[in-house]
């Protein structure tokens, strides 16, 4: 068995290892980087890029429905599907092209094929052997599905959806979380009839519960059904159709069902527990600065318990790299990861939910929640929803809630005041230009600090 060593060995190369793999190069470490598949990972290659690239041709799709209400007068005659991939796949390729050559040019050894890790600094891809003074595990993760549901055929995941060559004429998606309402918000606009079902109260269940009220209204209007509070109990398809029986009794047919009832960790036969690093319903555990439960193997990303978002695993690889580098670099605070939803309209957070920041702080939480009925740019672009604050005793903001289209723009701002510990009277001093989405804030800030301007009664 052939052998080759390096100061770092990072099995996967997804978000976190790529940025583990970059940063301690950075740092002047020597780095080799296992991937069975390509350089990007889910995120790039059947996550959030592909996607978001979905998501913006089928608003594209609602802006042609809707010309008229803009005075343009548009015919929209449809949806070209191949031309929608073909649109998808120039971007994937772009970045991963972008990607290869700037993991090159820091001189960061990529091996291709699928690794094992076989000790405490070892790691096996077919018959080699590499060893690492450190070795992080960044293997990600998959879409999971329900006891009793075989995928194949009608019954999607996320990952066959995203390439599917129609657009269905009536789907059921299961799961009313990021995954399954952004896809219900693509067809939706591909003009398919959507229904969501959601075994939680409410879509969108972690978000804070005035979101998912502003969010179900939205897609009741764009005639997208959502059936919270049931469960699933036979999912059964011929050559025609798929059927879907709920506890209640209840069957509903459909051409296509999407499960998407989030992700699982990949880490079963990756020889984890066998060298000793403690799994726990199959995520990594991990100290609070990302080691494992074997001294130089750490972990990032999707294995390790918490969001499973592209850019929480780029800041833990970041961190790790830093961590091995001897840098003491400050612990990661989920918290105040930013949190976004691209569906029409968006969906954006950081911080604590209203529910949880009374759990922690007690009853004097205050919270103010702002509508953009109020804001001359939501007007202009026929968007609704609302921006939410939630404010501690002390008057430090601890938690934002948006809902409304290109409200993902705006977290930027909000996840300062939430990581700065901002007081909300201090910010209400902000400027915020005029007209813009970004005063929706700023007017929430103004009235936490009892002096609203553009806000009824």
């Amino acid at each position: 068995m052939s052998h080759r060593s390096a100061d770092v060995v990072i099995l996967g190369g997804g978000s976190g290892g790529y940025a583990a793999a970059i940063r301690s190069a950075e740092l002047g470490r020597s780095v080799i980087l296992v991937e069975e598949n390509e350089l990007g990972g889910t995120c790039l290659h059947q996550g959030c890029i592909p996607t978001k690239a979905l998501l913006h041709s089928a608003e594209v799709a609602d802006s042609a429905r809707t010309a008229s209400q803009f005075g343009i007068d548009v015919t929209f005659d449809g949806v070209d599907l191949e031309k929608v991939l073909s649109y998808q796949n120039t971007i994937v390729t772009r970045l991963h092209k972008g990607l290869q050559g700037l993991v090159d040019s820091y001189g960061i050894t990529v091996v291709n094929g699928r690794g094992r890790l076989v000790g405490p600094n070892g790691v096996e891809v077919d018959d080699e052997l590499i060893t690492g003074a450190a070795v992080v595990l960044a293997t990600g993760s998959s879409p999971k599905t329900l006891p009793g549901i075989s995928i194949g055929g009608r019954i999607v995941t996320s990952e066959q959806a995203l390439v599917l060559p129609f657009v269905p004429k009536k789907a059921i998606i299961l799961g009313g979380g990021v995954i399954g309402v952004e896809f219900a918000s693509v067809w939706a606009s591909f003009g398919a009839s959507v229904t969501i079902v959601e075994a939680m109260p409410r879509l969108v269940p972690n978000e804070d519960e005035t979101t998912s009220k502003y969010l179900e209204r939205a897609f009741r209007r764009r005639k997208i059904a959502a059936k919270t509070g049931v469960r699933v109990t036979e999912v059964t398809q011929d050559e025609d159709a798929v059927s879907v029986t709920f506890d209640s009794g209840d069957v509903l047919d459909a051409d296509v069902v999407l499960v998407a009832v989030g992700r699982g960790p990949n880490t079963a036969s990756m020889g984890y527990e066998e060298t000793g690093v403690m799994l726990d319903k199959g995520f990594v555990v991990t100290s609070d600065r990302l080691r494992t439960t074997v001294p130089n193997v750490f972990a990032v990303g999707d294995i390790v318990p918490g969001l499973q978002l592209a850019h929480r695993g780029f800041q833990q690889g970041i961190f790790v790299a830093e961590e091995i580098a001897g840098l003491r670099p400050d612990v990661v605070d989920e918290t105040g990861i930013p949190r976004v939803t691209y569906s029409h309209p968006e969906v954006a957070s950081v911080g604590l939910t209203e529910t949880a920041a009374r759990e922690k702080f007690g009853e004097n939480v205050e919270t103010v929640t702002y509508d953009l009925a109020g804001n001359g740019r939501s007007q202009i672009l026929k968007t609704s929803g609302a921006v939410k604050l939630v404010v501690a005793p002390t008057g430090v903001v601890v938690g934002v809630h948006m809902v409304g289209d290109r409200v993902g723009e705006l977290i930027g701002e909000a996840q300062l005041l939430y990581n700065f510990e901002v007081d909300a009277a201090q910010a209400a001093k902000f400027v915020h230009a005029h007209p813009t989405q970004g005063e929706a804030l700023g007017e929430a800030l103004m009235a936490v600090a009892g002096k609203p301007l553009h806000v009824h009664g």
